[in-house]
């Protein structure tokens, strides 16, 4: 059974869509749609840097969080084209994507990188959302149990147990990211839970209270309204992480729907 005492979250992440009329409509309909609403999941948006601040300002009065795409792990300096975790917390961002798979396979983003940014959103109380999964030929070769552990491993070095009490990571096979393939629910659970595994593994010296029992941990890859209860229904997985069913609210409140109809059926138990 799911951990009632894990939060549940739908998080949407716009990639590179919508221009800042367009994002600020997109975001008033979610509001909108969930405003007023009991036993919600945690709901965030990641428009792109240039809708930030019009959807922060359309979000303030709703439960709706803003999120980030990505950031620079650096404070503030000579590196053009970048922006800093400070200048995200001046315009409201509470979360923050780090390590997802389009920054890993297009610009250059590593393992050293993700861990880099995670100190930082740590450092600046950024929620952060880290992203870990395998690519298509990873999986071919029965590779993915050991490329999401070298990850998770990566990603949590040189932090300590007391730190991770905001961390969220979101398992997406890279595989099933805008393809319409969509990982079967109880394999993703599997994942999942090796995920909560393997961050217990990086902790197994401390002595509290297993960590990695308390994390949230998201499925992202080809999520829609069609396949979320099922994946909802999985002991290890806590929500989504949606790409192109975020881009509507047609298509988005039902994702929301979906969770707050699993929150409360753990609240009955």
């Amino acid at each position: 059974m799911s951990n009632p005492k894990r939060s549940k979250i739908i998080a949407g992440n716009w990639k590179m869509h919508k221009n800042r009329s367009e994002a600020k409509a997109l975001a008033e309909a979610i509001g909108h749609g969930v405003k007023g609403e009991k036993d919600l999941p945690i709901v965030v948006l990641f428009p792109p840097f240039t809708s930030l601040a019009a959807v922060g300002d359309v979000l303030r009065d709703t439960p709706v969080d803003l999120g980030a795409q990505n950031m620079d792990h650096h404070d503030g300096g000579a590196y053009t084209g970048e922006v800093s975790p400070t200048m995200l917390i001046d315009l409201g961002v509470e979360y923050i994507l780090i390590g997802h798979s389009e920054r890993r396979q297009f610009f250059g983003e590593t393992n050293a990188s993700v861990n880099l940014k995670l100190k930082a959103a740590l450092k600046h109380a950024l929620k952060p959302i880290v992203c870990v999964g395998e690519s298509l030929d990873e999986r071919e070769n029965n590779l993915t149990d050991a490329v999401v552990r070298r990850q998770v491993g990566a990603a949590l070095a040189d932090l300590e147990v007391e730190e991770l009490k905001t961390l969220i990571v979101a398992y997406e096979p890279v595989w099933a990211i805008g393809t319409g393939k969509t990982c079967e629910a109880a394999e993703a659970n599997r994942v999942c839970a090796l995920i909560r595994a393997t961050i217990n593994d990086c902790f197994r010296s401390d002595e509290s209270t297993q960590i990695g029992d308390s994390i949230p941990i998201l499925y992202g890859g080809s999520v829609k309204p069609s396949t979320i209860d099922e994946q909802l229904q999985q002991s290890d997985l806590d929500g989504a992480l949606v790409g192109g069913a975020s881009l509507t609210a047609e298509d988005f409140l039902p994702l929301i729907k979906s969770a707050q109809k699993r929150i409360r059926s753990l609240i009955s138990v």
